[in-house]
């Protein structure tokens, strides 16, 4: 039986419930850390999509964190429009380094990309990025703090409505490289295509 440790995470006078799995080869591989959707509509570690992606990482002996941001689920504290949120990252980052992991990827999905992704230079020891649906046409201002020369993956449904398909060909030009994008036609929720997703997330990590 896999072992998937529960725990919490302290930031601040907050803690933010977290799941993990390491790895049977330990530290050598890097560990991705997973950044859900919006809170305020519903967004929390157990989505769709965020599941999918855990369960495809465990499957492959890839070591992955997944965790609440503040006020969803047992996390404590209460939603702050992001900042706190950006906070929340920095705090499983320093959480990870903590633990000695050397390679940190960030993955997230719609309200967890914008924020997830903005954390990319916050340390050195993350090595890349993976957006699924950045929704660009609210959360604009996270797009400069996601510039970065390290890998990227961006991954966006053609029928989005929320992350629009237009928005994601304006921006994603303006990325520097390394960068490759997957265009799945798809709307904001993923339905069905989470596999396709998760499969994609594990075949970046293989660039590691």
């Amino acid at each position: 039986m896999v072992a998937v440790d529960k725990f919490f995470i302290p930031n601040d006078e907050n803690k933010l419930e977290a799941e993990s799995f390491q790895s049977s080869l330990g530290k050598i591989k890097p560990i991705t850390l997973i950044c859900h959707p919006h809170p305020q509509y519903g967004g929390n570690m157990y989505n769709n999509v965020v599941s999918g992606v855990f369960k495809k990482l465990i499957e492959h002996d890839c070591s992955c964190l997944r965790f609440n941001f503040r006020g969803v689920g047992s996390s404590t504290g209460s939603h702050s429009n992001g900042t706190g949120e950006v906070s929340d990252v920095h705090a499983c980052i320093d959480f990870l380094i903590k633990e000695g992991f050397e390679r940190i990827v960030v993955c997230g999905y719609s309200y967890g990309a914008a924020i997830g992704c903005s954390t990319v230079n916050y340390s050195d020891k993350i090595i890349g990025f993976i957006s699924i649906a950045f929704p660009w046409g609210f959360m604009e201002n996270y797009k400069q703090n996601s510039q970065t020369s390290k890998p990227k993956l961006f991954i966006q449904g053609n029928r989005d409505q929320v992350a629009q398909f237009d928005q994601f060909l304006e921006n994603y030009e303006s990325y520097s490289d390394p960068k490759t994008s997957l265009i799945l036609d798809t709307d904001h929720f993923y339905g069905g295509y989470e596999e396709q997703v998760a499969t994609e997330v594990l075949k970046f990590l293989g660039n590691f």
